[in-house]
């Protein structure tokens, strides 16, 4: 295989769903993933879908190792759906640690109060139903439907969007934000059998997060080098958009951090003074509580006082 001058499913393919399938690369990726895949605790069958959807809200810009100690505390004590939504809001936002973003566990909690209420309990496998739940997206929806259910769903995290920049488009990153061309690239390469298409979400995630990875990624160990197009092509520098860099330290993230460390460690609501400690900036500190006060992660008491919410 060459490299092909006009990336057969790129931004400048017309009618992508009538190009060529993806079948060379589907048994190479899925015969890796066989052999190599991490034995993570949502990828067993006890896991169920609620594991699942938990892994699918924890992993969302957090790495594995973060995640799996808090994962396995959460399910232990809620192994249901319903057992955190009996719980106030804020036991969510304590358990979720240092896990950051916290506002995915407020998410979590009202993915969990809807489920209860609407399915009996039981996380839908209705990709439709799963996307009318509150904090779902399509990316989750079609995780849940595709790791917990077996479904045939285009699954795209950032991975996923890389191995297939470089396998396919020749590009060494994707863009930025996922584009409609990469939407219909996805559903182009996915195989017929539900079944299949549902190991090759799972494989392709995983082979962006161990070999095809963002940086020093590991060509002598992909199982589709031979036809990596970004790889034929001589791997060409990214020339898009600068990629987003994070930084934290100093940031009003790294603040919000802290100011909600306090109130996770309290068990009764916390003075204004208590908060005040954490910063020395007072107009960022300000900014940083009134932030999480308006994304319901703090809940403003009168006396000047603080917690975690409780409805």
């Amino acid at each position: 295989m060459t490299a092909p001058t006009k990336p057969p499913y790129g931004p400048d393919a017309d009618s992508v769903s009538e190009r060529a399938p993806g079948e060379p690369l589907h048994s190479p990726v899925i015969d890796w993933f066989d052999e190599h895949a991490r034995d993570l605790p949502w990828r067993r069958p006890e896991a169920g879908a609620w594991g699942v959807m938990v892994s699918e809200f924890m992993l969302q810009q957090t790495p594995v190792n973060r995640v799996l100690p808090v994962y396995e505390q959460w399910l232990a004590r809620w192994p249901r759906p319903a057992d955190l939504a009996a719980e106030a809001p804020g036991e969510a936002v304590r358990a979720w640690g240092r896990l950051g973003y916290p506002r995915r566990a407020l998410r979590l909690h009202g993915a969990a109060v809807a489920i209860t209420e609407r399915h009996g309990g039981d996380v839908p496998a209705d990709h439709a139903q799963l996307l009318a739940l509150p904090g779902i997206g399509e990316y989750t929806a079609a995780a849940v439907a595709s790791f917990a259910y077996g479904q045939r769903h285009a699954v795209l995290d950032t991975n996923v969007r890389r191995v297939f920049a470089r396998a396919v488009t020749g590009a060494q990153y994707p863009p930025n934000a996922t584009t409609a061309a990469e939407r219909r690239l996805a559903r182009a390469l996915l195989p017929e059998d539900a079944a299949t298409a549902a190991r090759w979400a799972a494989a392709s995630m995983e082979l962006g997060a161990l070999v095809c990875t963002a940086k020093n990624e590991s060509c002598h160990r992909c199982p589709i080098a031979a036809q990596c197009a970004w790889r034929l092509a001589g791997k060409p520098a990214h020339d898009g958009p600068p990629r987003r860099g994070q930084t934290y330290a100093g940031t009003d993230r790294q603040v919000r951090g802290r100011l909600l460390a306090v109130l996770r460690e309290a068990h009764a609501p916390v003075p204004q003074a208590a908060l005040d400690r954490v910063w020395h900036e007072p107009v960022q500190r300000a900014r940083a509580l009134d932030g999480l006060v308006a994304d319901g992660l703090v809940e403003p008491l009168p006396g000047g006082l603080y917690r975690l919410p409780m409805t």
